[in-house]
């Protein structure tokens, strides 16, 4: 995709700090981070959202997050825990258009914030919730 960044750094037309890459997925220090040895792993095939994107090449994406992880934990840069974050779609926060996994090494000290409200349900909406969800699992034929 001739307009997105993330496109431009895998096809090396701009800069980047890799840190990790194979033959689908990409992963770099993000320009903007959280905290220092905040990562971003993408697809190098251009997806804008999950939908867009090959079950296999998501299951890639977390699987080179778990590496970085691993990496990191090992590494001199303060890393008590790991997040992973990912946003899909600008209600979600998303805004970068190519699916992005953040890895963010956190700590006890560290002022990062990623939590929010939290509803309080009862066990009927949650059955019932569960029941709509599992209905377009069967309808679209998702297979686990």
């Amino acid at each position: 995709m001739v307009d997105c960044e993330f496109c431009k750094i895998v096809a090396g037309d701009a800069p980047s700090s890799v840190v990790y890459q194979n033959d689908r997925t990409l992963a770099m220090m993000t320009l903007r981070p959280m905290i220092r040895g905040h990562i971003l792993v993408i697809p190098k095939k251009h997806a804008a959202s999950l939908s867009e994107m090959e079950y296999k090449t998501g299951g890639e994406l977390f699987e080179a997050g778990m590496k970085i992880a691993e990496a990191l934990r090992a590494s001199e840069i303060e890393s008590e825990g790991i997040n992973f974050w990912l946003a899909d779609g600008e209600a979600a926060g998303q805004e970068v258009f190519h699916v992005h996994l953040h890895v963010l090494p956190r700590s006890e000290t560290d002022e990062v914030r990623l939590e929010g409200p939290r509803l309080d349900l009862d066990r009927s909406e949650m059955d019932s919730d569960a029941e709509i969800i599992k209905e377009q699992l069967n309808e679209n034929k998702h297979e686990f």
